[in-house]
């Protein structure tokens, strides 16, 4: 009984187990079918640069390839054409059916407008209605295929408007061309399948010239059909590929012509000849040409240093040596120049390009490790690939300390100074030479290399300098302290870090002051360059605006010189006055005995001559001091407003 409950309950257990477990299957699943987003078709746009388009267009080659090789053989070999008819109908409007797709597809296909993909569907449609694409894929669609009523249904010459679709072929193939790992193969297969397209064409061409003509009449055209060797329909064809390829490769002999269209025909096919022949010798010295290039930019040239090498009669020992460096190269793909090969990319794809393939590299080095991944990023650029032959020395010890080194891939030995004596072996990811390199104080060793590190095979490295470091670390002044302290702790570690020196800081503070001074002087001599622009500036502005005012003050030299003759008239007549009264004082004593009016009469007369005189005077004198202000007031306000736009 206790046996029967207890597997009782072990099947319950199981049989909630299991419906948990169906149940978080069911709850999953519903989860990604929420999660997946629904495609709305109504307002689908393709993008080019997209999987799919690229797709497409491979599967457009198809249906043009087609129409291009079979629509020329149905029309020449009739016999093809009798024997499958319906299999050419189908596949005729199956290229038809992806043809009006394409012509969907090219309503939905979005464009880049200021980088943006437009998506916004009365523009695409707009776009592709205008372009002169449209006008071709419509006449491409045009059903001629109703000629058949009238012509036949043995006529598949009436669908020639189908090769106007060949844009997209050449679309398809360079885009095949910009994505393919082998370009110059890809290129190579092209320029073939241009020729086979030729040669096939040509050969349906001789094929129904010579039914024209007549089989076989002469040597020349295709021979009686009657015959049983030469009735088959394979051998119909490829007699005449055989045939059409030797005249367009001029490489065998064919049959004289005797008749004026054979003539002709063949006069054609040598022309053709010629530029096909131009055209495989040039493709193919583009390719020669090209994978030279490549080579060159992969490896050093070889032929200059082998040039160099003979003409100062080097040993051959050493002459091996480099042969045998050159030829590791070679043979194990080694490459020496990345950063020219990266070169031609934006700087975010170099950096991603670099870290990808060096970050987990770096990211070994004990002192690079907790540092910024900006910081790294940065390093990744400046490390240099290195390749040493089997035997050769990295550093040597007494040497300063240039460069610090990784190991990729190889062995080195740390060795005594006879050569021969092994310290230790340093395998992949290890790495030497990073404490020379951070000019740390009190290093015994003075940033020289402390041991002797030798090649035992071929290895490679990977160096990275001082002079890149110290100009990434300007930038990183954080980083730099992290680093200087890990080095400290390993010299510690080491027994090679001396006692702080006295005075180290002051000497340190004096170097700094002396830089910040440095730094002071470049600034005001900047500023002195500046301001001593600017007053050149302002002192040019200043002539010409008093340029500009003497030759608005010219026509003022008439009124002053009016002027000034009107005081020295009124002056001398003032004077004359003054002398009459001075000899009619006796007289005018007796008549100030008769006549006291009269007198006084003439007194307030010549008072009042005098009065008039003093405000002629005034009245110049106050218009000439108006003008004057007015004048004084128009070059303040000038002034000002340049002063205002220098300062601007």
């Amino acid at each position: 009984m206790d046996k029967n409950r207890w597997t009782r309950l072990f099947e319950w257990q199981r049989m909630n187990k299991s419906e948990e477990e169906s149940k978080g299957q069911e709850s999953t699943l519903k989860k990604k079918k929420d999660e997946t987003p629904k495609t709305n078709w109504k307002e689908w746009v393709i993008d080019p640069s997209e999987e799919f388009y690229y797709t497409w267009l491979q599967i457009m080659t198809l249906p043009i390839c087609y129409n291009w090789v079979i629509i020329i053989c149905r029309t020449c070999f009739y016999t093809i054409e009798e024997a499958y008819v319906a299999t050419w109908l189908t596949l005729d409007y199956l290229c038809d059916l992806v043809y009006v797709l394409d012509t969907v597809i090219g309503f939905r296909t979005g464009f880049l407008e200021q980088g943006i993909l437009v998506r916004d569907l009365s523009r695409l449609k707009t776009r592709y209605l205008r372009s002169s694409r449209f006008k071709w894929d419509m006449a491409s669609l045009l059903p001629t295929d109703l000629l058949y009523l009238h012509l036949g249904i043995h006529k598949p010459l009436v669908r020639v408007n189908r090769f106007l679709r060949t844009g997209r072929l050449n679309e398809a193939l360079d885009r095949m061309e910009t994505r393919t790992s082998f370009p110059n193969t890809f290129r190579v297969a092209k320029l073939m399948l241009y020729i086979f397209v030729l040669i096939h064409w040509n050969a349906c061409i001789y094929f129904s010239l010579s039914n024209y003509i007549g089989f076989g009449v002469d040597p020349w055209v295709y021979p009686n059909i009657s015959e049983p060797e030469f009735g088959s329909m394979r051998r119909q064809y490829f007699y005449c590929f055989w045939f059409s390829t030797l005249i367009l490769t001029t490489v065998g002999d064919t049959p004289t012509p005797e008749r004026e269209e054979e003539y002709m025909f063949l006069i054609a096919d040598m022309l053709i000849a010629v530029l096909v022949f131009a055209s495989v010798v040039g493709s193919m010295g583009d390719v020669i040409s090209s994978l030279r290039d490549r080579d060159n930019v992969f490896f050093p040239d070889h032929e200059l240093v082998k040039g160099y090498l003979r003409s100062h009669r080097i040993s051959k020992e050493l002459q091996t040596r480099v042969n045998d460096w050159y030829q590791h190269l070679h043979i194990n793909k080694k490459i020496t120049r990345e950063n020219e090969i990266l070169q031609h990319l934006p700087m975010t794809l170099q950096t991603a390009t670099a870290v990808s393939v060096h970050l987990p590299t770096l990211s070994k080095v004990t002192i690079f490790q907790n540092c910024e991944n900006s910081l790294l990023e940065q390093l990744v650029l400046k490390l240099t690939p290195q390749v040493y032959s089997p035997g050769e020395y990295v550093c040597k010890k007494g040497d300063v300390g240039h460069e610090m080194y990784i190991i990729k891939e190889g062995k080195l030995a740390v060795v005594a100074d006879d050569g021969v004596t092994q310290f230790a072996v340093l395998g992949d990811g290890n790495f030497f030479g990073e404490i020379s390199i951070l000019n740390i104080k009190g290093n015994k060793s003075g940033n020289r290399r402390t041991a002797n590190i030798r090649s035992i095979g071929y290895s490679d490295l990977f160096s990275l300098s001082k002079e890149d470091l110290t100009e990434t670390l300007l930038e990183y002044p954080a980083a730099k302290r992290l680093l200087e302290e890990k080095g400290r702790q390993i010299l510690t570690k080491m027994g090679m870090l001396e006692e702080a020196v006295e005075g180290e800081g002051e000497v340190e503070k004096t170097e700094d002051k002396v830089n910040r001074l440095e730094g002071i002087l470049e600034t005001l001599q900047t500023k002195l360059a500046r301001l001593i622009a600017e007053l050149e500036s302002s002192a040019r502005k200043m002539m010409q605006r008093v340029e500009q005012l003497e030759l608005q003050t010219e026509g003022w030299e008439g009124i002053v010189a009016e002027g000034a003759q009107v005081e020295i008239e009124e002056k001398a007549k003032i004077k004359e006055r003054e002398i009459g009264d001075g000899e009619g004082e006796g007289e005018r004593e007796k008549e100030d005995e008769e006549e006291p009016l009269v007198e006084g009469e003439r007194g307030e007369g010549d008072g009042g001559e005098e009065s008039l005189g003093e405000k002629d005077k005034n009245v110049g004198g106050n218009e000439i001091n108006e003008e004057e202000k007015e004048e004084k007031e128009i070059i303040k306000t000038e002034t000002q407003q340049d002063e205002e736009g220098d300062e601007k």
